[in-house]
Parts: structure tokens; sequence; C-alpha cells
């Protein structure tokens, strides 16, 4: 059985399994609470016990499950009906399930396999030209460039960023070229129990090829872990030697169902 959850309860978001899933439907929680129709959190029961949460932020989904639990095959359809009534353009549920919810979901949706990655630190912080406070405007000029889609929903975007930025939940960085200029950015998607996870990296065209993304997202993970996080970030298999020699090291691989085309709304 899968409710809305209607009355917050912190409780429920501790019993999450500790994995990126957990975290990013505690981010929505910590971020929104319960109470906005963009952002919604679901629980999932059984014989009226909660085994898992299931969040919906705007067009995406996020299952977890709780700690000493595993989803049985009954709940599973009941997420996949679930999610052929909310029609949400991405799902992400640990990849124990994928397998299972794929066939499921096979009408509706496409698997796109990402890995993930957590960085390894050497001990030494570069000396770049960082702002950890940059405008968001700034920010955001230059992360439209590289993702056509964010470039039309700035108000989104900036609403949301800034929301969670003044709750310590993200925080953008903005990288100065030799005149001072912003030429390449990072933003931390969440911070939530000692993990941070990178997300919308970019770089204005005229700087590409210079290494300034490299740089950054090596001066990030060196920063980050000087203050006691451990610094993670999703990308494609086949970026996988690319992350390697910023840093970063290749500790998992799951699969992100994405809704087709012919169902998206435009």
């Amino acid at each position: 059985m899968i409710y809305q959850l209607t009355e917050a309860d912190s409780s429920l978001f501790d019993r999450l399994k500790a994995t990126h899933y957990g975290r990013r439907i505690k981010s929505h929680f910590l971020a929104y609470g319960i109470n906005y129709d963009f952002s919604r959190i679901f629980v999932i029961s059984r014989d009226d016990e909660p085994v898992g949460l299931l969040s919906v932020f705007n067009a995406s989904t996020v299952i977890c499950d709780m700690m000493e639990v595993t989803f049985t095959d009954a709940e599973l359809e009941d997420i996949s009906i679930f999610i052929h009534m909310t029609k949400p353009c991405s799902v992400e549920i640990d990849p124990v399930y994928s397998e299972r919810l794929r066939p499921l979901l096979a009408d509706l949706y496409s698997p796109d396999d990402r890995t993930q990655f957590a960085f390894c630190s050497k001990g030494t912080l570069p000396d770049l030209d960082i702002d950890e406070c940059p405008s968001l405007d700034a920010v955001f000029d230059i992360l439209r460039v590289s993702f056509p889609t964010l470039a039309q929903a700035y108000d989104l975007w900036i609403t949301d960023t800034s929301h969670r930025v003044r709750h310590g939940l993200s925080q953008s960085f903005l990288m100065k070229e030799e005149t001072g200029t912003g030429c390449s950015t990072a933003t931390i998607q969440y911070i939530i129990d000692r993990k941070a996870l990178i997300g919308h990296v970019a770089t204005l065209p005229e700087y590409r090829g210079r290494f300034y993304a490299r740089r950054l997202l090596y001066w990030i993970g060196e920063r980050l872990t000087n203050d006691g996080f451990e610094v993670r970030l999703f990308a494609r298999p086949h970026r996988v030697s690319y992350y390697e020699e910023i840093g970063f090291k290749a500790i998992a691989h799951d699969r992100v169902f994405e809704l087709k085309e012919e169902y998206r709304e435009h």
C-alpha cells in the first residue's frame, strides 16, 4: 500500500537506508517538508508498517527502502502502478530492485545506466581563485549554455537552489580565470549525513579544453574533504576514466528510468 505522508514525522526518514536514494529523499524533506504540491512524500507500507518512502519532487521520483527491509514483488508492483499513474520524467531506486522493476516499467521508461564516484583525497588543496558564495545568476549564466533544458527553467532553478543554499543543503562554486571572469561552475545538489553530492558542472564554451572544470572538481573534492565531508558524483559509464584522472573512484553502478520522449509533456 502507498499513501501520502500528511503529518511530518522525521523518525521515518531516520529509518531509511544510508544510500544516495535515502539522502535524496531526506534533502527534499529538510528543504520543503510535506506541504508543497511540487514536493510530496509517500509511505510504502506493509501490514500497516512503513517499509519505505517515495518522494515526488517536480518531475522526478526517488524511492528508498528502510533499514532491514527488502521490497517484495507485490510492493514493487504497487510502485510500478504508482509510477504509471504519476508518470515522472525520471525514477531513481536502489539497483538491487532495478532488474525486477524494469519489465514493469518497460512500456513507458527506458533504463539509463550511470556510475557513482567517490573522491579520493590526496591531501593537497591547489591555490585557485574560487568563489564559494557566488551570485547564483552568474552560476546560471554558465549552466544554461551547457544544459539547454535548464535554460528554460530559470525561475524554478533559482528558487530551489537559493532555498537549499539558505538551509545549508546546497552550495555553488564559481571558478575564475586569470582576469577574474567566472568561467566554470559546479553545484552541490545535497549535503546530507556528511555526504556531498556534486550536481551540475559546466564551463563556458570559450574556456573549454583548458581543464577549468577538472581543476574545479578536484579543488571542491579537497576542500570538502578537509571539512569532513565525503564527496560523491554520478556520471555516465563512459566518463569513468575522466573522473578517475581527477581523483574520483567508481564505487557503484545504478540505473535511472527515464520517461520515453513520446510520453513527455511539451
